[in-house]
């Protein structure tokens, strides 16, 4: 049995959303043409869709630990998140895509602090390891602001990382292809958005 939040949930759902939304369901049930890929962390706390407000189909979504970008690269066996950008970019053809980090990620103060193995695995801090060439960005570690900071240093890493795709770098540079940044204050719900010509964030 699922958990009954979520059965409860849908049925609240299939009693109120869904028939106010029929139309657009059947429309996605052949085809979905979102415009925009959301690359944001796994948190439960930092929804796209909820942040966003948006309806079905509306956005592609990526979520993993700390909404990073790996950089491109053929080794290895299984790469989800590259997987998703290639569908998005060349399967769905979306004009944006937007990096969202968030405030009190746990991902990313995981790499900060060092933190110990939660597995033998140790797949957390594997995968944190992504965050060190955003490290030298965000500044003295020592300041108050120092997770903040790498958070939004993470952003702009992971965009960088975006363009050592070729097929993501061909669109970014004949115009087919906008990236975007920005960070979600979860207490607060403020936005902010990177400024890409700088690389600075301002609240929305």
């Amino acid at each position: 049995m699922l958990p009954k939040r979520l059965t409860d949930g849908y049925q609240s759902f299939l009693a109120g959303r869904f028939p106010g939304e029929r139309r657009r369901y059947a429309e996605l049930g052949s085809s979905q043409e979102p415009d925009i890929l959301v690359i944001g962390c796994c948190d439960s706390r930092v929804s796209p869709e909820v942040i966003f407000d948006v309806g079905p189909g509306e956005l592609f979504v990526v979520r993993n630990v700390a909404n990073i970008v790996p950089p491109c690269e053929t080794g290895g066996e299984y790469h989800g998140t590259s997987a998703a950008i290639e569908f998005a970019v060349q399967g769905l053809n979306v004009g944006h895509i937007v990096v969202l980090g968030h405030a009190s990620c746990g991902g990313i103060k995981a790499y900060a602090d060092k933190a110990k193995p939660l597995s033998g695995g140790n797949f957390i801090g594997k995968w944190v390891s992504l965050v060190e060439p955003a490290v030298a960005r965000a500044g003295d570690s020592s300041a108050p602001d120092y997770i903040t900071r790498l958070e939004h240093a993470m952003v702009s890493q992971s965009i960088e990382n975006l363009l050592t795709f070729p097929f993501v770098a061909e669109r970014v540079a004949d115009g087919r292809l906008a990236l975007h940044g920005a960070h979600f204050g979860v207490a607060t719900g403020d936005l902010w958005v990177r400024d890409p010509a700088t690389g600075d964030f301002a609240r929305l």
